[in-house]
């Protein structure tokens, strides 16, 4: 077991759309004088990608210094790995939307190949779900389709074409194979239910012997992350805050994009300080 700061405080937190924000995702609805200074924390292919403020860079800061944060993402582990957050690299990354935990950097293994026996037996493989994707979407709103980890699909679709009635039948359809879907932006994935952020949480929590977890998410694939933990705040926008989702310990804020992601980090500072908002 390894040693907790901040005396036993641990954030696991969604990070596209909950923390960092692409140019499309920022909703700067102010003035361009008002506009807060953005610190760019993606680059890929030469292109900057994701952003949050400077505030929010300082907050996570501040609270990575006192506290185990752990980035709790659906991304690929390529894809976490363009992310460079401001302060040291967190010692633990939940990546694949808990396929792979990522130790100082590295893959556990142990933890892959168990996550690979419990998909094996729990729901239907993933071969079947990309067979049903390629005969049921239509190239008049698909762009494309992509394989993730081996472990979960995709579609980057055109939003304002996407049928509700084909989304639907989706859902219902892989939920009797035992998978999920989300619709998140321009990405419709469809993920494993065993697959889960909050399986990978509680073992980091049991390595670190975290005392209390706070969270964050803004998506349905972070229901199970916001419900393990002792308290979680989601953002103004999203599918959690379109469906209204709510739990108890669960605080809904009404600020929108990256406005959201600061003030979820200044929510969480407060917590730990032990000045809650």
């Amino acid at each position: 077991m390894t040693s907790l700061p901040g005396g036993g405080t641990l954030i696991a937190a969604d990070l596209d759309r909950t923390l960092i924000y692409s140019a499309q995702a920022l909703a700067l609805g102010m003035p361009d004088d008002q506009a807060p200074r953005l610190l760019c924390v993606e680059v890929h292919q030469g292109r900057p990608l994701s952003y949050l403020t400077e505030r929010a860079a300082s907050l996570l800061q501040e609270l990575a210094a006192v506290t185990e944060f752990v980035p709790a993402t659906t991304r690929t582990r390529q894809q976490y790995r363009r992310v460079h957050l401001p302060g040291t690299e967190p010692r633990f990354a939940i990546c694949a939307n808990g396929g792979h935990i990522l130790v100082d950097g590295r893959t556990d293994r142990e933890w892959h190949h168990e996550v690979r026996r419990t998909l094996a037996s729990a729901c239907a493989p993933l071969a079947e779900v990309l067979d049903h994707l390629a005969r049921a979407a239509d190239r008049d709103w698909l762009h494309t389709a992509r394989v993730a980890e081996d472990l979960f699909a995709y579609l980057v679709v055109d939003r304002q074409r996407l049928p509700e009635s084909w989304l639907k039948e989706l859902v219902g359809w892989a939920g009797e194979r035992g998978w999920t879907v989300s619709l998140q932006g321009r990405k419709v994935y469809a993920v494993p239910k065993p697959l889960t952020k909050s399986a990978a949480l509680a073992e980091v929590v049991r390595r670190t012997g975290a005392s209390r977890v706070l969270a964050a998410g803004d998506s349905l694939l972070d229901t199970d992350l916001l419900l393990a933990a002792d308290k979680g705040w989601r953002p103004g926008h999203g599918e959690l805050a379109d469906t209204d989702w709510q739990a108890s310990h669960i605080t809904a804020l009404d600020t929108v994009g990256a406005a959201a992601g600061e003030g979820i980090l200044r929510r969480m500072a407060a917590w730990v300080e032990g000045t809650a908002l």
